[in-house]
């Protein structure tokens, strides 16, 4: 048998199966194998908290189920990664990074993961992440978790940074240790990590996944997307992923909204004839060098066919918002209660006071969010302040941000460098692609964003972009 893993596709791993010169479990031993040498030996990247040992039994039944012509899906057979923050009720645990979670498993399975097991999916382990989504403390590296440690970006171990919080899927994904991964997004915490690791990374529209069995940072902004080395495999991965759960009301609405097949809107003609916004309202966030490379990126839209609208600026509005520190209490001990009887934590004042008692190996960048959140909220989310600041943040990013931008210059989506907090705010989606590196090697992405349930289309323009430029290339590991 010869595959060549590195860098290979969903539709090449299926075409493999399908020719008889490929198995999932010879597949699933494959990247267990580029794990040992270069996630816990050689460059040591850190990228995976903990492999499922159910792995190759599930790939075992996937063969079987391929011999006797039972075909899944897309999927069936293909290892993927989850974030550490995602319930699996099985024999891995799901702590979220935190030392007080790590001897915690979950009771049932998310929803996401549900979907992933009834299409095939091996879940092949969980990844390392920056520990409670990195809404711990103020100063904590992205990638760092005190059950982890800390994960390195495969294109600079030790000398870029992973991206956060979303780090261990993505530096995964990038390395080839699966074929594609499961991240969670609050603000930034897949498109962030995608673009320091040229990867293509969908923060959907809050609602399209289920937000069940995800361990929480807020109710309006928390979602999980993919991250993945092509947008096909992007697309793959959220069509499976998304979907209506009785048990999450954000989903609901949902309903009627997702297509059968994300990978229909893929076209490498896409842009043509698209009306995209430039967004350069914090543009003076990047260096020069980056800065070239995203007008590299708007001449690529303009010659894929792109009618170019230039100065549709999003500004930063988050940043002096209290949404996320108010609803993080009242989510989190959700979340915690869901674990039942057996567990040791059940609140976020349980935390507080494990990482108190083992302040050696937890307390190394302190805990000054959880401690906010436990005294200086009421988990009630009925302070005057919440409230005011939750319309006001709704306002900036929708009415008065992407939405009204959208409309005043007719636009079918608006095109960012690196990471901007609108859509994450919004709750609508964004989809980022590689746009290319610096000259010392650090990856730069930019991404494409517009209204609610718009993952079609923005799927289409980021498929094309990627057609145009072919910006994406792995790392060198050794």
């Amino acid at each position: 048998m010869h595959f060549h893993i590195e860098e290979a596709t969903i539709r090449d791993i299926q075409a493999a199966f399908e020719s008889g010169g490929l198995t999932s479990r010879q597949l699933t031993l494959m990247y267990m194998e580029r794990i040992a040498d270069y996630d816990k030996a050689g460059v040591a990247l850190n990228a995976v908290l903990e492999l499922n040992p159910d792995a190759l039994y599930i790939a075992e039944r996937c063969d079987m189920e391929r011999s006797i012509g039972h075909k899944r899906g897309p999927l069936h057979g293909v290892p993927v990664l989850l974030k550490d923050n995602i319930h699996t009720a099985d024999n891995m645990h799901t702590s979220a990074g935190a030392l007080a979670l790590a001897d915690t498993y979950a009771a049932n399975d998310a929803f996401l993961v549900t979907l992933l097991r009834k299409a095939g999916a091996v879940l092949l382990g969980k990844t390392n992440m920056t520990e409670l989504a990195n809404f711990m403390t103020r100063g904590m590296p992205n990638g760092f978790s005190s059950r982890g440690g800390q994960v390195l970006n495969p294109y600079g171990p030790g000398k870029f940074p992973p991206g956060g919080s979303s780090s261990g899927s993505a530096v995964a994904a990038a390395a080839n240790l699966c074929a594609a991964a499961v991240g969670t997004e609050t603000s930034g915490s897949i498109l962030n990590p995608a673009h320091r690791n040229s990867l293509v990374g969908i923060k959907p529209t809050v609602g399209l996944v289920s937000r069940s069995g995800i361990v929480p940072i807020s109710y309006t902004q928390d979602t999980a997307g993919p991250l993945a080395r092509t947008v096909e495999d992007a697309a793959i991965l959220l069509g499976v992923m998304a979907g209506a759960d009785p048990e999450d009301p954000a989903t609901l609405l949902s309903e009627n909204r997702v297509p059968a097949d994300y990978t229909v809107s893929l076209d490498p003609a896409g842009l043509r004839g698209a009306r995209i916004g430039i967004n350069r309202g914090y543009m003076q966030d990047f260096n020069e060098e980056e800065q070239a490379l995203f007008e590299q990126a708007v001449r690529t839209l303009s010659e894929a066919g792109a009618d170019i609208v230039d100065n549709a600026n999003l500004p930063h509005i988050a940043d002096h918002s209290s949404v996320l520190l108010y609803e993080f209490k009242s989510a989190l001990n959700r979340s915690l209660a869901s674990l039942g009887p057996q567990a040791h934590v059940k609140t976020l004042r349980d935390i507080i006071t494990f990482n108190q008692q083992h302040h050696e190996k937890t307390l190394k960048y302190g805990q000054t969010l959880l401690l906010q959140a436990e005294y200086e909220t009421s988990g009630t989310l009925t302070e005057s302040k919440y409230i005011q600041d939750r319309l006001r943040d709704w306002r900036a990013s929708r009415e008065e941000g992407i939405d009204r931008l959208l409309a005043e210059h007719k636009l079918d989506a608006i095109f960012c460098p690196g990471v901007t907090d609108s859509p994450a705010v919004a709750g609508y989606p964004a989809i980022i692609v590689p746009a290319g590196f610096r000259q010392d090697g650090l990856p730069f992405g930019a991404a494409f964003t517009a209204s609610a349930y718009s993952e079609p289309a923005l799927l289409r323009f980021a498929y094309a972009f990627e057609q145009a430029s072919r910006a994406r290339r792995p790392p060198v590991l050794s």
